[in-house]
């Protein structure tokens, strides 16, 4: 499942436990990946870029949770 399409069954605050959950992961696993000497460069871009991807992605969801205020 990508999280560019959210699994409708999914409540949002769910998602984001999980969309957060596998930042984290990924977060680890760059950071163990570049901790060793002649990582593989492209593997940690695409882990990089991933990790964009569920940044943006929490970034909107969270918006969506806080409620609008009355102007």
């Amino acid at each position: 499942m990508s999280t560019d399409t959210p699994d409708i069954d999914q409540s949002p605050a769910a998602l984001l436990m999980r969309l957060r959950a596998e930042h984290r992961t990924l977060d680890a696993a760059v950071a163990e990946l570049q901790a060793v000497p002649g990582h593989e460069i492209l593997a940690l871009q695409r882990m990089k870029k991933r990790k964009l991807q569920l940044k943006d992605c929490i970034a909107r969801l969270e918006s969506k949770l806080i409620p609008d205020e009355p102007a």
